[in-house]
């Protein structure tokens, strides 16, 4: 695959073995072979996403204690945060994916493409450094700073759901969670129902998959007039 497309979106100069490493989901590599997968690359771009939204939060707002600085932080780097960054550069159709995951939609999976954003910052870091890879992350993240209602709602996206609910005056929103997979690697979808709204959600765990789910429906009641 070409992904000349995609990093032209990263504005980074990654190498070509590294990116192809970023894109590769274990179950691709686990239907090819066993060949290495995205998973170490995920691990430190988490690290370098989180020290460079730390250090632009400190240094933007020095009037936030440290619990408003962690709260800050951890919507930013959440697996919904990152899954709608990495919808808005089109990051899905460069995922390589088993064919098990390409069937039920993991191309859209919040934690697939938060997981692979994050490996995207990893291999920016070992291509072309600190400094570059941290700007990296600071513009795949400004578009959720720029918007204060959207980055208040995916600080917190369950209560936000509730709030612009109450202004509607609808039914107080509810939820149901399925879970798929083995016990070690359980796959969780989340569906929000109000009236004459229903949007899902996925993740690793019941309660990312209730906020992704809150924040689809969110997005969904906050283009109503």
């Amino acid at each position: 695959m070409d992904n000349t497309e995609l990093l032209n979106k990263l504005g980074v100069d990654i190498d070509p073995e590294l990116v192809s490493l970023a894109l590769t989901h274990r179950s691709f590599a686990y239907e090819n072979g066993q060949i290495p997968h995205n998973e170490r690359l995920e691990f430190l771009g988490d690290s370098v996403l989180g020290q460079a939204v730390t250090v632009m939060l400190y240094k933007t707002h020095p009037n936030l204690d440290e619990g408003s600085l962690a709260k800050r932080r951890a919507a930013v780097v959440s697996t919904v945060a990152l899954a709608e960054v990495a919808r808005r550069i089109g990051l899905g159709s460069f995922v390589r994916l088993g064919r098990g995951e390409e069937l039920t939609g993991g191309r859209d999976k919040d934690s697939i493409l938060a997981d692979t954003t994050e490996a995207l910052i990893g291999a920016s870091y070992l291509s072309a450094g600190a400094d570059a890879a941290s700007a990296l992350v600071l513009r795949l993240i400004d578009p959720l700073l720029a918007d204060p209602d959207r980055y208040g709602a995916a600080m917190d996206p369950k209560t936000s759901l509730q709030e612009l609910v109450a202004h509607h005056r609808l039914s107080a929103p509810v939820y149901s969670v399925s879970a798929s997979g083995p016990d070690h690697h359980r796959f969780f979808t989340a569906t929000v129902s109000t009236e004459g709204v229903s949007a899902s959600g996925t993740g690793s765990s019941k309660k990312s998959a209730e906020m992704a789910a809150a924040l689809a429906a969110w997005h969904e009641l906050s283009g109503r007039a």
